[in-house]
């Protein structure tokens, strides 16, 4: 029977399981996750199939967001002649859209079903994609057109918050924070695709000069065919509720502005530093800005999200058995220690040193995301006023998922702060270092908060904590 068949499809595999019923449309009713003999019965195989196309998409999301990270260096190759403050503003914009974007972003999946908004926010990743292809293909191209694009690409930051509160329905409380890790790290890995893909492509069979329309358009089969794949084969479920007065509700939650500090300390990080990475590179150690590989450009700077989208998930694991707040209070102060460390060996201009000890604090950042993220279903689950006030389940899984993408977008915008903050230090001081003795003030600062709120005071009252 087809998923577009108006008679639903009753599973009676197990006794106690709860009737699936697959509607027109790709929508299945009664789905509930925390029924161990539905979930192990029909339930798994059909979260697993919507995570895996969930990952995809929301990996190319995160290529397009981080786009304008990698071709803002090639741009002098290119013939334009923009000043640095002009750069950082090229770097920031996509992270300060795609970050205002995931509110509204958070709404789509109970509006339209997670399986239909994974088909639009793919296909709005042809805009980005194409124009910047048209805008880099020309010199003269205006910085305010330019500015503008790349706003564009906050297309791809958005995604995120729909695909995180989408999949947060799919899996029991047991396994959310494996499965919220994978499809982030999925995400994730997506700056440091791009990272490692747009100079090997701008540069192949480009005859010693750089084919930046490239950059943009190697990405559009690739979103056709995520759109096509969540068409063919994700799934919308009837609970994935949630409304303006969830989320309204969520936001008077002290606990959820104390998680999105924290997430800006740990996501902010990630995607800050992802966004500034090639040209902190180009600006400490321009040699190495760009590698040569036969006839092809290499950038190394593709080794950071790397390695912090791949320490995510394992965040998120740890989390689950020894509990987010201690795995977040550990990510604090390494990235603390390891960026004081950057800082004093930057005099001995060391490329390789440098190169370790921000792939050092790309894997704590990762790792705090991971840990970070699966605190915030187990608070509102267990420490919220609604969970406090006697809620049911249901009621708090779906003020988490509101939770989860509010938090996912203020914690966004450490994209925008980072790049900004770099700038702002440099044109004061024509040194980026105190920008990154602030950012080690604000990690303490974080980590202080994270263990008087759900470290200390949960000790104090005996209810262990997150």
């Amino acid at each position: 029977m087809t998923a577009e068949s108006t008679a639903p499809v009753r599973d009676t595999r197990a006794a106690d399981t709860l009737t699936l019923e697959h509607r027109p449309g790709r929508w299945i009713a009664n789905w509930d996750a925390e029924n161990k003999d539905q979930w192990e019965s029909v339930g798994r195989p059909i979260a697993r199939r919507n995570l895996n196309w969930s990952i995809f998409a929301e990996f190319l999301g995160f290529v397009v967001w981080q786009l304008w990270s990698i071709v803002v260096v090639q741009l002098p190759a290119a013939g334009f002649t923009f000043t640095t403050s002009e750069i950082f503003w090229l770097i920031s914009m996509p992270s300060l859209v795609g970050a205002t974007l995931r509110i509204p972003y958070t709404f789509m999946v109970p509006r339209f079903g997670g399986r239909n908004w994974t088909i639009v926010s793919a296909l709005l990743l042809l805009i980005p994609a194409i124009g910047l292809a048209l805008c880099v293909s020309n010199p003269a191209t205006p910085f305010g057109v330019m500015l503008l694009v790349a706003a564009l690409a906050g297309f791809g930051g958005g995604n995120f918050a729909s695909s995180m509160a989408n999949i947060t329905f799919f899996y029991p409380a047991r396994e959310k924070g494996w499965a919220l890790g994978l499809n982030a790290a999925g995400g994730n890995l997506g700056a440091a695709v791009a990272q490692l893909a747009v100079p090997i492509a701008i540069t192949l069979l480009a005859a010693g000069t750089v084919n930046l329309p490239a950059a943009g358009l190697i990405w559009v089969p690739l979103i056709l065919l995520a759109a096509f794949g969540a068409y063919k084969y994700m799934d919308n479920l009837t609970s994935a509720k949630g409304d303006v007065a969830g989320s309204l509700a969520a936001l008077k939650e002290p606990h959820l502005w104390i998680m999105a500090l924290l997430y800006i300390g740990t996501f902010g990080s990630f995607i800050g530093f992802a966004g500034v990475f090639p040209k902190l590179i180009k600006d400490y150690f321009p040699e190495f800005s760009s590698i040569g590989v036969g006839t092809v450009a290499l950038s190394l700077a593709f080794l950071g999200p790397l390695v912090g989208s791949l320490a995510r998930p394992y965040g998120g694991r740890l989390a689950d058995r020894r509990g987010g707040a201690r795995m977040t209070v550990a990510a604090f102060a390494a990235m603390a220690v390891i960026t004081l460390t950057m800082v004093w060996t930057l005099p001995l201009k060391n490329f390789w040193l440098f190169l370790f000890l921000f792939m050092l604090l790309f894997t704590a950042s990762g790792f705090g995301n991971g840990a970070t993220y699966r605190m915030i279903p187990v608070i509102f689950a267990t420490s919220s006023r609604a969970a406090r006030s006697g809620a049911s389940t249901v009621a708090t899984q779906r003020l988490a998922s509101s939770a989860l993408g509010l938090i996912s977008a203020i914690g966004a915008y450490g994209g925008f702060v980072i790049p900004q903050v770099l700038n702002a230090s440099n044109s004061a001081s024509g040194s980026y270092t105190p920008a990154f003795y602030g950012f080690v003030g604000a990690y303490v600062l974080m980590l202080v908060v994270c263990w008087v709120c759900y470290i200390r005071n949960a000790n104090r009252n005996g209810n262990g904590h997150v």
